[in-house]
């Protein structure tokens, strides 16, 4: 009880220092400027939640009972009610835009592009395990490209679309070679430190980007040739099909243009996992030095992983800039790559529908929670804090390898918590 209750104050006070400085202090403007007003109550109650809520759980750690059959069974019928899950998804999606106001279809378009970002840093983090802080660095290479492209060439949304992803896969593989020696922490510094380096390129070379004003009308895609416009006239999907012109009819083909992107990269990743290549991804993920000893060739591997997941990210990004028809520096920040992160992990490491769930839990639930104001970021880490503790494989956890020799075996908890699982 001792050890409890000192774990639970150490953690009262780590919430005391990081609380004290947001919730404790408002600032108020007033004729002689900015004002901090002091607000202890608010700081009292977290420390206090924070305390009981830690003392709770050690609680419930130390009583929870021993896996029993039955929970094993319930777990097992979760599990493979999943295989009904993603077609129910996918249905959903397709008459989405039947259904939803303009409001819902714009953040489906949102959900869709960080679910095609989750998927394309997948196979770099959950497939071929090399952990990558600096994605947003490669949807960054393919929204300019294609902008720039477009627009000094004239050339149409769907001739630049696999540009912007061969270039985005260009970055990819020049990011692989520096880092084929590093792993864990080092990986990530550097992923990161490359991430900030295109930012930082993007933000200054001026004469080509635009720098921090950025790139403003950007081509909109077409539909064979079919203008989505306020008018009916020649050449235009409303004069083509007789139809009265309205703002939603671009809304919605956007809409389905990048659900078949999304879907057309669930398709080459699930073809991946069972190809050759697919499957020296999963072995280094599992076991470097075993992985070498088996004879496949490790440079390669960890290029093609790279140049896969960034390609895909170049294709979101192209999508990103065709459909805001302006970008700059500002969109592909840090933060971008740490959500796409946090998706992949939350929803499962290698697992393709729970990335989808993820992305609906993460951006279609903060954009929906947005009239809580300041404590819906509150609430979504609380969220994140307890998935952790009870999930902390994620919603749908995918590690099993696609080719298994012999039967699987059950990995008992001791082992699985030091890591052996």
């Amino acid at each position: 009880m001792r050890t409890a209750l000192g774990d639970a104050f150490i953690s009262a006070l780590v919430a005391l220092g990081l609380f004290a400085p947001m919730v404790g202090l408002l600032t108020a403007p007033t004729d002689k400027g900015l004002v901090l007003i002091p607000r202890p109550m608010p700081v009292a109650a977290i420390v206090a939640a924070v305390f009981a809520a830690r003392l709770a759980f050690l609680a419930w750690r130390a009583r929870r009972p021993a896996a029993r059959p039955g929970l094993r069974a319930l777990a097992e019928r979760a599990t493979a009610a999943t295989k009904y899950l993603g077609p129910g998804v996918l249905a959903f999606a397709l008459v989405l835009p039947l259904l939803a106001g303009r409001y819902y279809i714009d953040l489906g378009i949102l959900v869709l592009t960080y679910v095609m970002l989750g998927w394309g840093l997948n196979i770099v983090v959950g497939l071929a395990g090399l952990l990558d802080l600096g994605y947003a660095a490669f949807y960054a290479v393919g929204a300019y490209s294609y902008a720039l492209i477009a627009q000094d060439f004239g050339l149409g949304f769907w001739t630049c679309l696999p540009l912007a992803g061969l270039f985005a896969a260009l970055w990819g593989v020049m990011l692989g070679f520096p880092v084929l020696r590093l792993r864990g922490d080092y990986l990530a510094i550097v992923t990161l430190a490359f991430g900030e380096i295109i930012r930082v390129v993007i933000t200054n070379w001026v004469s080509l980007t635009g720098g921090p004003n950025g790139i403003s009308g950007i081509p909109r895609p077409t539909l064979f040739g079919l203008r989505f416009g306020a008018s009916a006239g020649p050449g235009t999907f409303a004069g083509f099909f007789h139809l009265a012109p309205s703002p939603s009819q671009r809304v919605i083909f956007l809409y389905y243009v990048i659900l078949g992107l999304a879907l057309l990269t669930n398709w080459v990743t699930l073809r991946l996992r069972r190809l050759p290549l697919g499957r020296a991804w999963e072995a280094l993920r599992e076991d470097e030095v075993a992985c070498r000893s088996l004879g496949i060739n490790i440079t390669t591997t960890k290029l093609t992983a790279f140049a896969m997941g960034a390609m895909f990210g170049g294709f979101a990004g192209a999508f990103f800039a065709t459909r805001q028809g302006f970008i700059s520096p500002e969109s592909f920040t840090f933060m971008e790559s740490a959500t796409v992160l946090s998706i992949v992990v939350l929803g499962g490491l290698g697992s393709q529908l729970g990335v989808v769930l993820a992305a609906l839990v993460m951006i279609g639930g903060s954009e929906l929670s947005r009239s809580f104001a300041d404590y819906r970021m509150l609430v979504f880490g609380l969220g994140l804090v307890a998935m952790m503790v009870l999930r902390p494989r994620g919603l749908v956890a995918g590690r099993t390898p696609t080719v298994t020799l012999g039967q699987p075996r059950e990995i008992p908890a001791e082992l699985l918590a030091e890591g052996r699982g």
